[in-house]
């Protein structure tokens, strides 16, 4: 067994040993005022400890105390562990589209939310973030750290919008460039969908890359206005625009030995299409980490040292009433 903290043990010595020795050499009030064998025939016999042994149990409390705070391990020495999982580039859309309320509070927020439920179906799977509309860009490089990944969306706000109109192709290019390195390639696109024209030269792009895409679509079919940046409703040509998810983005997942899924409360939808993708591929290598392997004991010491306090604590003598 070593300690983590030895320095607890150097540090509270000199405390410890000055404590020790005013509660060792401490007299009760009566005892300075009576001979202890008058005082012995004056008093009535109560149920408290002796001061002695009150005094003891609370040098042993403060001793174990510091023991726990020395922290005692049992050292197992160092482990190599071998870390295994899938790379995927993850993209969010944030184009104008995604301000719209069909699904609460909004389809950006809710996609986010879906995004981070995402990160904890794949715990060991190393993933990029990237926003997309009229261009795209990354938001996080490839990294299995997903409370990284969580604050890095959460940080995605309405400013973020774009109201240009959705490039996919730009998106394809963009993701075949991240993964050109990757094998396999997969590519989940967290989207409200977008104009048939677009979508068709982004699946050629998926295609040619031989990129697995999967899909999480946001939305209703229903539809709901588009929300500008001042939360109000847009007009063109004097009728307010309406968007409606488009399901088409799923469609050319399923034409590439992907799938979608349109995104539900909850987390079965999300956690269906992990497992689906885990069914299309196999876990590769993604390297190895060495960690200190050691066993605490401080709650043994700590645990003792507190119970030792109580009842040092609890024998007091008690006042008797007038």
């Amino acid at each position: 067994m070593s300690f983590v903290n030895p320095q607890f043990f150097w540090a509270m010595v000199i405390p410890l040993a000055v404590f020790t020795y005013l509660i060792l050499t401490h007299k009760d009030k009566f005892l300075q005022i009576f001979d202890e064998k008058v005082l012995e025939r004056l008093s009535a016999g109560d149920d408290s400890l002796p001061l002695v042994m009150r005094n003891l149990l609370m040098i042993l409390a403060i001793l174990l105390m510091i023991v726990a705070m020395a922290r005692p391990v049992v050292d197992h020495g160092d482990k190599v562990v071998q870390l295994e999982g899938l790379s995927a580039v993850v993209a969010l859309d944030i184009s104008g589209s995604m301000r719209s309320k069909d699904i609460y509070p909004n389809r950006l927020t809710f996609a986010k939310t879906k995004m981070n439920t995402l990160f904890e179906a794949m715990p060991t799977d190393e993933l990029s973030v990237i926003a997309f509309a009229s261009t795209s860009f990354v938001l996080a490089p490839f990294t299995a750290d997903k409370g990284t990944l969580t604050q890095i969306v959460d940080g995605v706000t309405d400013e973020y919008i774009n109201m240009a109109s959705t490039d996919f192709s730009a998106l394809g290019d963009f993701a075949a460039e991240l993964l050109k390195e990757k094998e396999p390639k997969i590519l989940i696109v967290f989207s409200d969908g977008g104009d048939r024209e677009d979508i068709e030269a982004f699946a050629k792009t998926i295609n040619d890359e031989e990129i697995s895409l999967y899909v999480v679509l946001v939305g209703t079919k229903e539809g709901a206005p588009v929300i500008d940046a001042n939360g109000k409703p847009i007009n063109q040509n004097g009728k307010i625009a309406i968007t409606q998810r488009n399901d088409a983005l799923g469609e050319v997942a399923v034409e590439n030995d992907g799938a979608f899924v349109v995104a539900s409360t909850g987390e079965g939808s999300i956690k269906k299409l992990v497992e689906i993708i885990r069914s299309h591929h196999s876990n590769k290598e993604q390297g190895e980490v060495t960690i200190h392997d050691r066993e605490e004991y401080f709650y043994y010491p700590l645990g003792l040292g507190i119970l030792f306090l109580l009842m040092g604590f609890s024998s007091l003598p008690r006042r008797g009433k007038s």
